[in-house]
This record gives C-alpha cells, structure tokens and sequence, in this order.
C-alpha cells in the first residue's frame, strides 16, 4: 500500500464523510490499484477515520433539515453504499416527526390554508411525494 493513496483517501475524509462504497468509486478514478484501495478502506475503517455509520448519520441530518423525506433519504444511501439496516435504524430516529416536517415543507412551499380544490392538492401531494414522502403519509396529510 503506497502512501499516495492513503493520502488521497484522507484528504478526501477531510473535506466531508464519505460511505466506503463512494470512497472506493473516488480512488478508483484516480487510478489507484483495487487491492491497495481495499486494504486502505480497511485501515481507516479499523482507526475509526472512515464510518458508513458517521457518514450516514450527517448525510440523514443534512437531507431532514432541507426538507426531505424518508423514501428520499433512503434511496440517496442506497445509492451512495449504505447497508438498508443501519438507513433504518438511523431513520427510526426521526420517526415521530415526518408528519410534522411534511406539513412544514407544505407550508412553507403553499402557505397554511389547506387545499379544497382537487387540483391543488394533487399539485401539493406530486411535490411533497418528490420530495420523498411516501404517497400514503402524504395522503393522510390531505384527509
């Protein structure tokens, strides 16, 4: 294991956390050897420098706090490499208030009068669904 990569794999944790499977993407576009980038990803996650748990933890603080959703948020880690059980167990944390953010985004997307008309709540419900609440919450929301 040369040190460049281990201190390109360090710079890039400096800037932000990174889940493993994006860390590995990024030293894979530099060029890097795929042995050397493994045995690397297992040294920073032994020394506790890299952590799918840290990094999906602040990615779920970052999304909840600009307004997104939980379908959302699960798919965004999916992408990024993250293990479905520690997405739930994360989400679990925020379980009691995506009602609360959702009619949030509405009311700050709408305004505070709900919708009577049949076409307005269909537009309100396609962007609180875009923006990653499931259509049976959002549903319950308008009901």
């Amino acid at each position: 294991m040369s040190k460049g990569i281990l201190n390109t794999a360090l710079n890039l944790l400096a800037r932000r956390e990174h889940s493993a499977s994006e860390l590995l993407q990024k030293l894979k576009q530099r060029a890097f050897d795929d042995h050397d980038i493994q045995a690397v990803i297992e040294k920073l996650q032994a020394d506790n420098l890299q952590s799918d748990a840290r990094f999906a933890e602040c990615f779920i603080q970052q999304r909840v706090g600009a307004g997104f959703g939980p379908v959302k948020i699960r798919y965004e880690l999916k992408q990024k490499g993250v293990a479905d059980n520690l997405v739930d167990a994360l989400l679990e944390n925020y379980d009691d208030d995506w009602i609360a953010r959702m009619q949030q985004q509405r009311i700050r997307r709408f305004g505070a009068a709900m919708p009577t008309d049949y076409a307005l709540k269909m537009k309100q419900a396609r962007f609180l669904q875009n923006r990653g609440f499931s259509p049976e919450a959002v549903m319950r929301l308008f009901n």
